[in-house]
């Protein structure tokens, strides 16, 4: 008796997974395409190849376009850079008590900026540094398209980003504890010689563009969440230099009373922060992964 009723519910369980659809097929119909691929993440060569994509679709964009998106992207980076300053700066008395959680603290909020960036298709210079130049690598883009983008998405970080830091000032935000940290961190940012500084924006930017690159990996927003947080923090954490994190930080210290002429800001750390960005972007990651996965190694 009982191996009869066993066997009219194994018989019953089978006929009912029979009649439901095909994991791939219930998700083709939720994203309005065949499936062919429900991995979490990509592989490495697919991650890559993708990076090249994302830098031709963003190369292509018309000027005005890519403006848009870059200001877009400066206003993000605000929005991260001032949260950070604002909780960090008002912990009262934990940087001289415990410098390293302070800086935590400021590197664990960062990173909400580039979430938005990535997930609303906003541009920023150094992370083009990367895609343009893989996207050139395998013959998607000419040189003069790099130029174009580099150059448009640069001007548009700048203007976001000094808007943001103005709008700060207006609405009062810089002052108490958050003034007192802006003043200090471009203080210490326009202290540094040429050559460290050169080499810390290499290190920036190469976390940076892995940020990007895992990121560009994972197939959903958790993932991507994972992926820009834990490179976006250690970078912060150390004290390595973000041309576009610059381009707010130094003009909230500014305002908030930094002793620091506007000269000071670009030759002590724009342009070597710049140049640092753009080696790390074009060449270790760019050429770097070219080689691995792409056409400069013969793949």
């Amino acid at each position: 008796m009982q191996l009869a009723k066993f066997t009219l519910l194994l018989s019953a369980t089978l006929a009912s997974a029979a009649s439901r659809p095909a994991l791939g097929s219930v998700l083709a119909l939720r994203g309005g395409g065949p499936v062919t691929d429900v991995a979490s993440v990509k592989t490495p060569k697919d991650t890559y190849l993708g990076m090249a994509a994302k830098g031709r679709d963003n190369a292509k964009l018309p000027i005005a376009k890519t403006l848009h998106q870059s200001i877009m992207g400066g206003c993000y980076v605000g929005f991260g850079g001032l949260l950070s300053t604002v909780v960090a700066g008002n912990c009262g008395g934990i940087a001289e008590s415990n410098p390293g959680l302070a800086k935590f603290i400021f590197a664990a909020l960062f990173p909400v900026n580039l979430l938005l960036i990535l997930m609303s298709g906003g541009q920023l210079f150094t992370g083009n540094s990367a895609a343009v130049p893989a996207a050139l690598y395998e013959g998607l883009v000419t040189f003069d398209d790099l130029c174009k983008s580099w150059g448009v998405s640069y001007v548009g970080n700048i203007i976001g980003c000094g808007l943001f830091a103005l709008a700060a000032k207006y609405t009062g935000l810089i002052a108490g504890g958050t003034k007192d940290l802006a003043v200090a961190t471009v203080l210490k940012k326009t202290s540094a010689a040429f050559g460290p500084t050169v080499v810390k924006a290499i290190m920036c930017n190469w976390l940076v563009c892995m940020a990007v690159w895992l990121a560009g990996s994972a197939n959903d927003l958790a993932g991507k969440m994972v992926g820009i947080w834990f490179p976006i923090s250690t970078f912060v954490a150390i004290g390595l230099e973000h041309s576009v994190a610059n381009m707010f930080l130094l003009p909230l210290g500014m305002l908030g009373g930094a002793e620091v002429s506007l000269s000071d800001a670009i030759f002590k750390n724009l342009i070597p922060v710049t140049i640092g960005n753009a080696i790390a972007g074009a060449i270790v990651v760019g050429a770097g992964y070219s080689y691995a996965f792409g056409a400069l190694g013969g793949n």
